[in-house]
């Protein structure tokens, strides 16, 4: 699809801008990083044909968050997914330390121990930092449903850490 040249602009600096932060959300989906490119390429590959109108509506990153999600779950309910056979440890940052890491493979095999609908939860809540109203409205459930997800999910999490 081509744009014109303001909206492919727009659009290449509202990709850049975001790009880390869907990289890891949907890293705490998947927890794989080749999985997470994947899914942030099909993301983009469905927001780009819709870009004018998701760029009308002024707030496009509700519009990426959600296809995120789907996506993640879609491709997670595909059954001809291989399986990776080990997770192969990120390059530490000298600042965090070897430790970061560990603690960061140990957090996302903890996640996938809850269900889909716990992890989106989680993520939309701790990843994204969005406030209980904000998640209910992503998830289109009400706002006492993300409160009692959220606590299973982190108890759930709490029994992981003992």
């Amino acid at each position: 699809m081509i744009l014109n040249g303001g909206d492919e602009e727009a659009f290449r600096d509202f990709v850049s801008s975001r790009m880390d932060g869907w990289r890891r959300a949907a890293y705490a989906f998947c927890g794989n990083w080749h999985t997470a490119e994947d899914l942030v390429s099909i993301t983009l590959t469905k927001v780009l044909r819709h870009w004018a109108t998701v760029a009308a509506t002024g707030n496009p990153d509700s519009y990426v968050r959600r296809i995120l999600i789907r996506t993640a779950i879609d491709e997670h309910r595909r059954t001809w997914r291989e399986s990776p056979m080990g997770i192969l440890p990120e390059q530490p940052s000298e600042s965090r330390g070897p430790q970061a890491v560990v603690d960061r493979q140990a957090m996302v095999g903890m996640l996938r121990t809850l269900s889909p609908a716990k992890r989106e939860v989680v993520v939309l809540r701790y990843v994204y930092d969005l406030s209980v109203e904000e998640t209910a409205a992503r998830l289109g459930c009400s706002s006492g449903t993300v409160k009692s997800q959220t606590a299973r999910a982190l108890a759930a999490l709490r029994v992981h850490l003992k």
